[in-house]
């Protein structure tokens, strides 16, 4: 094989990139934003919880069968929302991880 190739077969297996905190100006910026975002979400998730709870009250106690399922389902959904927004860096830290571990 060529240099050229051998060089190409090399990078294919290990391009010898790895994440590195401070590469970019702005990086806690930017982390600033995505936890504001974070916080944002959460915030309206409660406020989604609250009224998915109310309208399955609301439901139950008129008999409204239709607006019972849908305050149930909403509120499964917003807790689900709060546990991955909750959950979301260790979600990331464990994949990225597992990736490193990839050869």
């Amino acid at each position: 094989m060529s240099p050229f190739a051998d060089r190409i077969v090399q990078l294919a297996y290990d391009p010898g990139i790895a994440p590195k905190s401070g590469g970019l100006p702005g990086l806690s910026v930017l982390k600033s934003v995505v936890a504001s975002i974070n916080l944002f979400c959460l915030i309206a998730v409660v406020g989604a919880l609250a009224i998915s709870l109310a309208v399955w009250a609301w439901g139950h106690h008129t008999g409204g069968h239709q607006a019972e399922a849908t305050g149930k389902k909403g509120a499964t959904v917003a807790a689900g929302a709060a546990l991955g927004l909750g959950a979301a860096n260790a979600i990331v830290t464990f994949f990225s991880a597992l990736g490193s571990q990839v050869q």
